[in-house]
């Protein structure tokens, strides 16, 4: 599904006609979608549902979209690839970011071992690369603690997942992802799905992304908060840059955690690789 995506989009095209494709390979294989899709070239709006828009060149494009086999067994993954053939420089660094966060998470799940620690040391990756590019500064324990690394990764890194896409998830994720210990309050915090330690058996999805969003921007901003952590003015060349998330799916076994499926392109090289057939 998608790889599918990365060979059909392209420049002229409709978000809805990539999200058509996608949905015709799932149902072709004899299951289906298991959540509706996500195809979008605002990516920094979490959960984006419209399909509205036309593609154009320089646009990073945003792809969550899983399969349900037969048994309805949900898988869920995300990526982001870039319209035109290539990324462009910034583009490409922000890009390798978030695949720095993401190995960062997958490094950092561990057997009996709280997934918190996955989600920390995904968004301490994350602040850390930003600093490097003069976004952020000061400290990433401290920042984190603040929740200041949440004006560019304000969701959680990843959760439960089996026959709903997210793990029984009408019972609560106070009894899902928490042994029923009450969630952080604090913005950012309060939305990681998954903290407790994780068992053989487990199956969860990792997923940090960095978004740009303008509206959170303006916010924090006006208030004047966390002006110790963040640069605004370096900030605020990104307000159009959009997000970036790629994602997959993993089983924790007793020797560690196993990627469920074949790998899912998402280096630069398999990226850009694969558009420098289609454009």
């Amino acid at each position: 599904m998608h790889v599918a995506a990365m060979k059909y989009a392209k420049a002229g095209i409709t978000e809805a006609q990539v999200t058509a494709e996608i949905h015709k390979i799932a149902i072709a294989a004899g299951g289906n979608i298991s959540f509706p899709i996500i195809a979008t070239i605002n990516g920094q709006t979490l959960h984006n549902h419209y399909h509205g828009n036309v593609l154009k060149e320089g646009d990073l494009f945003l792809i969550d979209a899983g399969f349900e086999n037969e048994m309805c067994y949900a898988g869920d993954l995300s990526s982001t690839i870039p319209v035109s053939k290539k990324f462009t420089a910034v583009q490409k660094d922000i890009y390798q970011l978030t695949l720095d966060s993401h190995q960062a998470a997958i490094d950092g799940a561990r057997l009996n071992k709280p997934f918190k620690n996955v989600h920390i040391a995904a968004s301490k990756t994350i602040f850390e690369g930003l600093k490097t590019m003069g976004l952020t500064k000061g400290n990433a324990d401290d920042a984190f603690e603040a929740g200041a690394h949440a004006l560019f990764f304000p969701c959680g890194t990843g959760h439960m997942m089996g026959l709903d896409v997210h793990d029984m998830e009408d019972l609560g994720e106070v009894w899902v992802g928490y042994d029923g210990q009450p969630k952080s309050t604090q913005f950012g915090l309060k939305s990681l799905r998954l903290a407790k330690p994780l068992k053989p058996g487990h199956v969860y999805t990792i997923e940090p992304g960095i978004y740009f969003i303008p509206e959170l921007m303006d916010l924090w901003r006006s208030k004047n908060m966390f002006n110790e952590y963040i640069n605004w003015a370096e900030v605020y060349k990104f307000r159009n840059f959009g997000g970036v998330r790629n994602e997959e799916d993993f089983v924790m076994t007793e020797n560690g955690a196993l990627l469920l499926g074949k790998p899912k392109p998402k280096s630069i090289e398999e990226i850009e690789a694969i558009r420098d057939e289609v454009c």
